[in-house]
């Protein structure tokens, strides 16, 4: 295992450093074919889901460890509206979206570069307040009219999961609120706005110290594929393909499972 380790972690590391060594070469003005050289920049910056929020921090670190002087960034939001953000021009390294139905509306644009690589799975799970007050163990206990529900907006890919799994259910739930991503969703149960929301497992995890994950069998039909791209106009390449490549080794895929996330 510890050679595995060190031998994605040095490609990753062999990755970077070529590319910046590539770029110091460049013309300042212009490559030799006329195109525009790229920056020579030591910051990756990466578009990810709301729900990779914990272990991409933690596993832009380790990265940043290995690759001195490099800059991991992240802005974390609803995959769907970080695709849409790219695909309108914003400027970026690394897409990291928790859905195949997203990462597709950026590779069928020609913003990625080259096929996006799953590399993580979740589900979903009903978190409650800590002690489930109302006594919620299943979905069809959101259906009741007492129960104020949180649910993600069905454009990203937790609310799409949802719809999947209340479809499977035959439980017709109206929420109080739709949020744009799972932390607001989760944020509501939190705050005591609602006395339950669909989240993953990873997020109910995470912030177990307030909140209770009441698992459902028909979260298992609407799992979610999470999937990483290296971006087609990425300022810093050379960073975003090692980044991309370090996200899939042993190292980084254990601090993946320890959030709660599932090979998929």
């Amino acid at each position: 295992m510890r050679a595995r380790v060190r031998a994605a972690v040095s490609l990753a590391a062999v990755l970077l450093t070529a590319g910046c060594d590539a770029a110091a070469d460049a013309p300042a003005n212009g490559s030799a074919s006329g195109a525009p050289a790229r920056a020579n920049t030591s910051t990756v910056t990466v578009l990810a889901a709301a729900s990779l929020t914990g272990s991409f921090d933690e596993i832009g670190a380790l990265f940043e460890g290995l690759n001195p002087g490099v800059d991991v960034t992240f802005s974390y939001g609803g995959s769907s509206g970080l695709a849409q953000q790219i695909t309108s021009g914003a400027p970026a390294d690394v897409f990291a979206a928790a859905s195949p139905a997203t990462m597709r509306t950026v590779v069928d644009a020609g913003d990625g570069n080259g096929a996006a690589v799953t590399f993580a799975r979740n589900q979903l799970v009903i978190a409650v307040p800590k002690g489930n007050p109302k006594g919620i163990s299943s979905l069809a206990a959101l259906a009741k009219p007492d129960v104020k529900v949180a649910l993600c907006a069905e454009q990203v890919p937790c609310g799409a999961a949802a719809a999947k799994a209340l479809a499977a259910a035959g439980a017709a739930v109206t929420p109080v609120t739709q949020e744009q991503d799972v932390r607001a969703a989760l944020a509501k149960v939190k705050l005591g706005e609602v006395d339950a929301a669909l989240v993953y497992r990873t997020d109910a995890r995470a912030a177990a110290a307030e909140v209770d994950g009441v698992e459902f069998p028909e979260s298992a039909s609407a799992r979610n594929d999470y999937s990483i791209v290296a971006l087609a106009n990425a300022p810093n390449p050379s960073g975003a393909s090692a980044f991309v490549t370090f996200v899939q080794t042993p190292q980084a895929q254990r601090v993946l499972a320890d959030a709660g996330f599932q090979k998929p």
